[in-house]
């Protein structure tokens, strides 16, 4: 146990400045304000990343794109990028914050998805009858005239016949089902509204449409103006835990790495398919309700080996006395995590950088160094630790408490820090 403290002590190459903390910082800029994501990774820090270690590179990679945060600011300063993520609503959001669209053919839509709403209300549009979607457990989570307002404007959009332009009305939508349905503001996982909520819960669909539409509309413009369209962003749904095919990025063909990987398994940390799954039943995908399972340690391993690193050893070691079915938890992530970086390490050229921003979570009790964990994956695989930045959340969207021991009614603060490790390949 002490051992594990110990890296959590300042050093040299470990130290905590409080201007990565940007507290004052706009982080819905340009495009970044398409869509709230859980622990998005703010624009400043990788701005900040691509602004000191990126000079000259060409193209990066971020093996857990999220919403896109580094695919944005990389195309804002002329650098190719290719993003990948097993959820398709974060692709979706990557693919649409990094899109250069038809601002003119854009307006136009929206001004036509203006006049339908102004049809409906007068009745005056007869042939609009929409299809209720059938997915498990709707009446639960919307109510009657939500679901009828939402079927009408996922009609429209299904004849949109511009793909870029789809997928941004898309994203929109699903910022709209989120806060026209009965789920908890501020969470994460899908808990519903009480009942006396509900009965005075009256979100108005098309107005959170319509303000959701000109709001990235004009995150869009803004982003195309700066950016110049001179990049090209490509976002993929394959898994990085299983490997990374040759035909999407080679060995040593990668100049930086940006990314923030998730914390712990999405069912006891952050669930990410539990906040995207209302969307992604709306928008007919399948397998809506999986994604958690999907995500990296949402699986047991298969095998018993043992960790080599330190530090993976010795939180086995220490958790394993306490909760062995938790431990099980720690294991499948980190085997993930693990696999995951010994695929993404050979893309980096010789000299190229990989910068991971990751939060070090608590397991009973137990602070899990994972920057730590990083420096040592990447050690082994031939990287040099160049620096591990400890900065403040002050901004965040994170839940401020959970259950790290999974006991009903025994929560913690969550995390308060995050730690950017920088390694170069040597």
């Amino acid at each position: 146990m002490n051992h594990l403290l110990e890296s959590l002590v300042s050093t040299e190459k470990k130290y905590a400045d409080p201007l990565w903390d940007f507290r004052s910082a706009d982080t819905k800029r340009h495009t970044h304000c398409f869509h709230n994501y859980p622990a998005m990774m703010i624009p400043q820090i990788a701005g900040a990343l691509l602004d000191k270690y990126g000079a000259g590179a060409k193209l990066l990679f971020d093996p857990y794109c999220g919403s896109g945060t580094s695919l944005v600011e990389a195309s804002l300063r002329g650098i190719d990028s290719v993003g990948t993520d097993i959820n398709p609503l974060a692709r979706l959001m990557s693919s649409a914050k990094t899109s250069f669209l038809p601002i003119d053919e854009l307006d136009g839509l929206i001004t036509e998805f203006g006049d339908m709403i102004f049809c409906l209300g007068f009745s005056c549009e007869k042939d609009l009858k929409p299809t209720l979607p059938n997915f498990r457990n709707i009446d639960f989570w919307f109510s009657p005239i939500v679901k009828m307002k939402l079927a009408h404007v996922l009609q429209f959009i299904g004849t949109i016949e511009d793909i870029g332009i789809q997928s941004f009305f898309k994203v929109c939508f699903s910022e709209t089902i989120r806060k026209a349905s009965w789920t908890r503001n501020g969470e994460f996982k899908l808990y519903r509204i009480t009942e006396k909520q509900r009965e005075i819960f009256d979100p108005d669909v098309f107005k959170i449409m319509v303000a959701n539409l000109y709001r990235a509309r004009n995150g869009l413009k803004s982003y195309m103006y700066d950016a110049k369209g001179r990049t090209a962003a490509k976002v993929f749904g394959f898994n990085t835990v299983e490997g990374i095919p040759d035909n999407v990025l080679q060995r040593e063909s990668v100049d930086i790495i940006v990314t923030s990987p998730p914390y712990g398994d999405s069912r006891t940390t952050v669930a990410y398919g539990q906040y995207s799954r209302l969307s992604l039943e709306w928008l007919g995908f399948e397998d809506a309700g999986k994604i958690d399972s999907m995500l990296m340690g949402g699986k047991k391993p298969n095998n018993s080996e043992k960790f080599k690193t330190y530090y993976l050893s010795e939180i086995v070691s220490t958790l394993s006395s306490k909760d062995p079915k938790r431990t099980e938890d720690v294991i499948s992530f980190y085997k993930d995590y693990e696999a995951s970086i010994s695929h993404v390490a050979p893309l980096l050229k010789k000299g190229g950088i990989s910068c991971y921003v990751v939060g070090n979570r608590k397991v009973k009790g137990l602070v899990l160094p994972t920057d730590e964990i990083t420096v040592e994956l990447f050690k082994t695989r031939g990287f040099s630790h160049l620096e591990t930045i400890i900065r403040n959340i002050p901004n965040k969207r994170m839940p401020s408490r959970n259950s790290p021991s999974n006991v009903t009614g025994e929560l913690e603060d969550t995390m308060t820090q995050e730690f950017i490790v920088v390694m170069r390949k040597d």
